[in-house]
């Protein structure tokens, strides 16, 4: 631990609003350059909605050779494995049937057409995608989408590097994926949970020395086509958006990816979400969509 003065940036990167703290003033130029280039990087290789991303090319081909594309895809791959399939980065044409085809600033929020899938997703097809080397590969008619575990990862090599290069304390917080790196301020990094990542008002305050803390939501992401309100996690059983049973899950892990992936489970498993946690011994913080808290493993206790 260590006694520091805090300075921080925030700007918009990757469809979501960055923040970088340090504890070391000194530093902050240098953090902010390395986090905008790693997130820079990261969308030129992994972003749905760049014609010219390295994803858009494994999306429209079936194949792709990039190193950091490999090295996402791989973490997904492994998301995928630890949880059984809940979180499953083969889902990305679900993702466009159901309208969620663009940025999400430029996704309609209303539209009168109701939305139909055919077929459910083909049960684990993710274990077909395959990463040799800097190559990536996926069966016929799959898309990826790394919208569950690249944007935590990013936070997570953001922190590493920003605190190996500077020696300093680092927190990095991509629109609600924080992951910390360094020796951390006395009584550790303030983090604030709420469901509403832009607001600072409401929720719970917790601290965080080590690792990562991710939040997921069914509300924040969301928009309506006829009568069905849909958001951005799906159910790998079902190609839909996953029961709203949570309204959101936050969850602390060793790194932040770990985080997000479970808090992403979370929202899929619904109801067993908690004993599924528990088994794992990851703290987190469930809200149910009345507003009920359910707390799960060390998590705080709120005052």
């Amino acid at each position: 631990m260590t006694t520091a003065m805090i300075s921080g940036v925030r700007f918009d990167a990757i469809g979501t609003t960055a923040h970088v703290l340090v504890t070391r003033p000194d530093t902050l130029p240098v953090a902010e350059t390395m986090s905008r280039w790693v997130l820079d990087e990261l969308d030129l290789a992994c972003s749905r909605f760049r014609a010219d991303s390295a994803l858009s090319l494994l999306n429209r081909t079936g194949s792709a050779t990039h190193p950091l594309l490999a090295q996402a895809v791989g973490v997904a791959l492994r998301a995928a494995e630890d949880t059984g399939g809940l979180v499953d980065p083969a889902l990305g044409s679900y993702m466009i049937t159901l309208g969620y085809d663009r940025t999400f600033a430029e996704v309609p929020r209303r539209g009168p057409t109701t939305v139909d899938i055919d077929a459910p997703p083909a049960r684990q097809v993710w274990r077909d995608i395959t990463v040799t080397g800097d190559t990536v590969t996926v069966p016929r008619g799959v898309k990826v989408d790394l919208g569950a575990t690249a944007k935590a990862w990013a936070a997570d090599v953001a922190a590493r590097r920003i605190a190996g290069e500077t020696g300093a304390g680092v927190l990095v917080n991509l629109g609600g994926d924080v992951a910390v790196a360094g020796a951390a301020p006395d009584g550790g990094w303030s983090v604030r949970v709420t469901a509403d990542h832009a607001s600072d008002q409401g929720g719970q305050v917790v601290a965080i020395d080590s690792g990562g803390l991710a939040t997921s939501s069914v509300s924040v992401r969301s928009w309506q086509r006829g009568d069905r309100r849909l958001h951005h996690v799906l159910d790998p059983a079902t190609g839909f958006p996953a029961a709203r049973f949570w309204q959101y899950a936050s969850v602390s892990a060793a790194s932040c990816v770990a985080a997000n992936t479970a808090s992403t489970a979370a929202l899929v498993l619904g109801d067993r979400a908690p004993n599924w946690l528990a088994a794992r011994r990851l703290p987190a913080r469930l809200v149910a969509t009345g507003g009920a808290v359910t707390t799960v493993a060390e998590w705080p206790e709120e005052e």
